[in-house]
């Protein structure tokens, strides 16, 4: 006879902060890295890379935690996100935001061996993280606001290695927001059908059927604005190379979502962070042969 074994406290609080899909944290991760090492000119010290590498994955389990709060009510008509542990009741609202509030306090705590400069453009990143969930109900494209909050962790890599935040940080700043419009696209391509039954509002659904050509777009719109820049910066091939590989897997995953099937776009997006890691590898393999 089977029978149905409750999860236990820290299976639903891994649940809550995505630990066995660690791909969005990745998402994260190498555009901040890329930034990191741009700023540095090189390798930025071991003290640098532990408090992004860590501050990141602290991050996005706390942004989870409030994603699942505010969008709770939305999650229970979508198949996909119906169990998880705030929309099942499973964990409170309250519970899930102590939580998530704790991981923001350890980040915030790491983000205190850094500099003045990165600490106040801390808090600015923590505020559009909190802001961006509400902004499905008002917004027709979303997604812009995450990309921005997912793009935050440049102008703070610059802070962090040089006390200030260039031009230059801004500038790859919106042009990773557009890889960030890109993927989430493809998220939201995943769910047009529930989204458009609750309400909410996403890229995919303001797209309508231009949605996999806005993603292309989107795409070519990164690539351009980062190949530009590094042109500006006198990178070399190492860097091209990197660009290059990113441009392949993005054409690559036109074939998954031209169709627009769920199984595709969700496989296009889960994937996405080759096209960072290959951006990433590519800096870096660049300033270490300078």
């Amino acid at each position: 006879m089977n029978t149905l074994v409750a999860p236990s406290r820290l299976a639903l609080y891994l649940h809550l902060i995505r630990w066995d899909r660690p791909a969005g944290s990745y998402l994260l991760l190498w555009p901040t890295l890329a930034a990191l090492w741009i700023a540095a000119g090189g390798f930025p010290g071991w003290h640098l890379l532990a408090v992004f590498v860590l501050g990141t994955f602290l991050m996005r389990s706390a942004g989870c935690a409030v994603n699942d709060v505010a969008d709770r009510d939305f999650d229970r008509h979508v198949k996909r996100t119906a169990q998880r542990p705030v929309t099942s009741g499973a964990l409170s609202p309250q519970e899930a935001l102590r939580f998530g509030a704790v991981l923001a306090f350890v980040a915030f705590l790491l983000v205190l061996t850094t500099n003045l400069v990165t600490i106040v453009w801390s808090v600015v990143a923590l505020a559009v993280s909190i802001f961006y969930p509400f902004t499905k109900r008002f917004f027709s494209m979303p997604q812009a606001v995450l990309g921005v909050a997912f793009s935050f962790g440049i102008p703070m890599a610059f802070a962090a290695v040089r006390a200030e935040v260039p031009a230059l940080a801004w500038w790859l700043l919106i042009g990773n927001l557009f890889w960030v419009l890109a993927y989430d696209t493809e998220y939201a391509m995943v769910d047009r059908d529930d989204d458009l039954k609750i309400g909410i509002r996403t890229s995919a659904i303001t797209l309508g059927r231009f949605d996999v050509a806005g993603v292309m777009a989107f795409y070519a719109a990164y690539l351009a604005i980062w190949a530009a820049l590094g042109a500006g910066l006198a990178m070399r091939w190492p860097y091209f190379a990197g660009l290059a590989v990113a441009a392949a897997i993005a054409l690559w995953h036109f074939t998954l979502i031209r169709d627009r099937s769920r199984d595709g776009c969700f496989r296009a997006f889960r994937l996405n962070h080759w096209v960072g890691f290959a951006v990433f590898a590519g800096v870096a393999a660049d300033l270490s042969l300078r």
